[in-house]
């Protein structure tokens, strides 16, 4: 089988980002955001994906976290998309249930080709980690546009938004590690062919 990883850079007026992936890792990361808790999340994620992930940006944090976590999404989506070639013998569709503490999260995603966000956020607070939670959708939106995922996240219930995040974080994660597998021949897909 070729491997499955790519590498990636984007350089903007507000973020200077660098992205390697492997999906066949074993959930190796260096994540440097100069966001401490995007920093966690995506180890996080990348650890139970079993993917190997390189993140560095270098962002306007003076103004906020927005312009960095939106094109960390983009460029991670992207990177994913690449690792996934054509996408040949995946099982394409996936869905994991995560708790951390008192808090519960699922995510269902299809690497389908066709991107859409359900986000499910009315149990976050409005500040996490000093960031507002507005963030995080733009960052699961840019990773699902730029993936072509269909990927619905859904905040079942907890009180906080650490635990809230941490634990569809690790369901993404566990998510994505099933539906990279390859478990078949040819294309996932009635039409033969994905997207």
């Amino acid at each position: 089988m070729a491997q499955r990883a790519s590498s990636l850079s984007r350089t903007t007026r507000e973020t200077d980002i660098r992205v390697a992936i492997a999906l066949d890792g074993a959930g190796v990361c260096d994540i440097q955001t100069g966001i401490g808790f995007a920093d966690h999340m995506l180890t996080l994620m990348a650890f139970w994906a079993g993917f190997d992930l390189t993140v560095s940006c270098k962002g306007d944090l003076h103004i906020d976290a927005h312009h960095s976590l939106e094109d960390i999404g983009l460029t991670l989506g992207q990177a994913l998309a690449e690792a996934l070639g054509d996408k040949a013998g995946i099982a394409r569709v996936a869905d994991a249930k995560v708790p951390m503490d008192e808090a519960l999260a699922s995510v269902v995603l299809d690497l389908s080709g066709r991107p859409y966000l359900v986000y499910c956020d009315d149990l976050l607070p409005a500040l996490i980690a000093g960031e507002e939670k507005d963030v995080w959708r733009e960052f699961f939106k840019s990773l699902a546009q730029r993936a072509g995922m269909n990927l619905h996240i859904r905040y079942e219930y907890g009180q906080n938004g650490h635990h809230l995040l941490e634990a569809a974080f690790k369901a993404l994660g566990l998510a994505l590690r099933q539906a990279v597998q390859v478990c078949r021949s040819g294309a996932p897909s009635t039409k033969g062919s994905v997207d």
